[in-house]
């Protein structure tokens, strides 16, 4: 079988898709043969050595994968060959085969096919968890979303939507506001020609918001923390930027807000039991279509680099995946 393999850090084009051996499960494993894999910026990051996991090599990197289970390993329970499944991993996705520990499936429910599943997996359980487990968003409030054409953000305003929220989306083009805007978006903010913190003011009459959804970092954490209101709630998930921000945590005091890490990689090794409740709860959502992956491109396996490329040089508004 063929697996895209990190044999030596750095940018796409020092992958190198390979022949390598079928796997077989161990104890509380599964083989499933891969249909659809998920891109993210994580897979970008992983295979520079710049995110905070770093396998050893070589590895395939890809985070996200759904497919049909070809053997189970001894101690399995609740799963068979020929289950359609989500796996929801932190590496090892782009392979026509992989091994995915039991804590890490979900079933697929009929309706779904695998191509939306493949795009749910990553952005969609790490905002969850950002909104539901360390923001506690609620029906009636309102949701900032920052990078709101990316990945996490399209999920955070999909996610946002199907909970109730009044959803303020936030990208630095028309194109990827369309994006929010398919997704149910209430607001839309250019901040690239707009005053973040003045808009803000204006849509939400001087109150601010009440949940941040910033996966990005940069020059606007600080208008975003300027603009919460009363209690509310900052979720730092990333740094897509590359820029780290520095706040003054003096705005914490006036505002008597909180800001809060969301690390679905932490969640899911401390809190395995309660991460599988969530997926669960989101594959249920994504077969009774509350939720709407927007998959804007595929690609064939053969280009999974060509597709983190594209990727890390902003070449894709939503939701990429590579198809097996």
């Amino acid at each position: 079988m063929q697996a895209l393999l990190v044999k030596t850090l750095g940018l796409p084009d020092k992958l190198v898709l390979e022949d390598i051996p079928s796997p077989h499960p161990g104890r509380g494993e599964v083989v499933v043969s891969v249909k659809a894999a998920g891109i993210n910026f994580h897979d970008t990051l992983i295979i520079q050595g710049l995110y905070q996991h770093k396998p050893p090599l070589p590895f395939s990197p890809g985070a996200d994968a759904a497919g049909v289970i070809k053997e189970v390993g001894e101690g399995v329970t609740g799963f068979k060959p020929g289950d359609p499944v989500i796996a929801l991993m932190r590496f090892g996705a782009f392979a026509e085969e992989i091994i995915v520990p039991l804590d890490r499936l979900t079933h697929l429910r009929p309706g779904t096919d695998f191509e939306q599943a493949a795009a749910f997996g990553l952005p969609y359980t790490t905002t969850y968890h950002g909104l539901h487990d360390c923001g506690h968003l609620a029906p009636g409030e309102t949701l900032l979303v920052l990078a709101a054409g990316g990945g996490i953000g399209a999920a955070a305003v999909d996610l946002g939507k199907a909970m109730g929220a009044r959803v303020i989306a936030c990208a630095s083009s028309q194109e990827k506001l369309e994006t929010a805007r398919q997704l149910g978006a209430d607001e839309l903010i250019n901040y690239e020609k707009e005053d973040l913190r003045e808009a803000l003011k204006n849509l939400t009459k001087g109150r601010g918001v009440d949940v941040v959804c910033d996966p990005v970092g940069g020059r606007y954490a600080e208008a975003a923390v300027r603009s919460m209101a009363y209690k509310g709630r900052y979720l730092v998930i990333g740094f897509a930027s590359g820029d780290i921000p520095k706040l003054a945590l003096h705005w914490t005091l006036l505002k008597s807000c909180s800001i809060v890490g969301v690390s679905r990689g932490n969640f899911m090794d401390v809190e395995p039991e309660a991460a599988s409740r969530n997926a669960d709860v989101l594959a249920g959502w994504l077969a009774e279509g509350r939720l709407h992956p927007l998959i804007t491109a595929r690609y064939p396996f053969a280009k999974t680099a060509q597709a983190l490329d594209d990727l890390m040089n902003r070449r894709v508004s939503g939701k990429a995946i590579v198809i097996l």
